[in-house]
């Protein structure tokens, strides 16, 4: 990943921590209404993804093949999610962050060095080593689109001003995996992480 390696760490375990909690969540059954659990593992391979793409590339013995992959893989995510945002609506979203993540790869891969550590060297995509990659228009609308999203998903967080709480009962409450909020959370977590990974181009 281009930036700060400190960064990049952060990004691991924001996205790894992301990844496995939504994974957990489908596996313990905890999305019961429709949609739910495949939402949440699709949630949890990209946030995965989105840890192992962000680890510093000095760390890992770089593969010309690894940039591509990514590319393959969440670009054919983006494609199955803007097929399934015209029954789901908030699929458009999931298409637009794994879009984004393929543009990220492609990114990370038009480089003149190997792997994830040529950013630059590709027509439009940056020049000259350290130069910022990526196409700087599309770079900013999605910047834009993150921000957004990441401030909405965060408003709809807070608590309404003088709503009694609610309390759960049952043998069941109290189970972090069930909260709804952790949803919620996730999907803050994949926003703020694709906001920083863009901003590192």
């Amino acid at each position: 990943m281009h930036g700060p390696p400190l960064v990049g760490w952060l990004l691991v375990v924001t996205g790894s921590a992301t990844g496995l909690s939504c994974l957990l969540r489908m596996r313990a059954g905890c999305a019961a209404a429709p949609g739910e659990r495949r939402t949440a593992r699709d949630e949890g391979v990209m946030g995965l993804g989105m840890g192992l793409m962000a680890v510093p590339a000095p760390v890992l013995d770089q593969h010309p093949w690894g940039p591509p992959l990514f590319v393959v893989a969440f670009g054919a995510m983006a494609l199955r999610f803007a097929v399934l945002a015209r029954d789901e609506r908030h699929r458009f979203h999931h298409a637009v962050e794994a879009a984004a993540m393929a543009y990220t790869a492609l990114a990370m891969g038009t480089g003149g060095g190997s792997g994830m550590a040529g950013m630059a060297g590709a027509p439009g995509m940056g020049s000259q080593a350290g130069a910022p990659t990526g196409i700087p228009v599309l770079t900013g609308v999605l910047l834009c689109y993150f921000a957004v999203y990441a401030l909405a998903t965060g408003i709809r967080m807070l608590p309404a001003a003088g709503r009694a709480p609610v309390t759960v009962t049952g043998p069941r409450a109290g189970s972090l995996l069930e909260a709804p909020e952790l949803a919620a959370a996730c999907r803050l977590s994949l926003g703020i992480g694709m906001f920083t990974m863009l901003l590192t181009m």
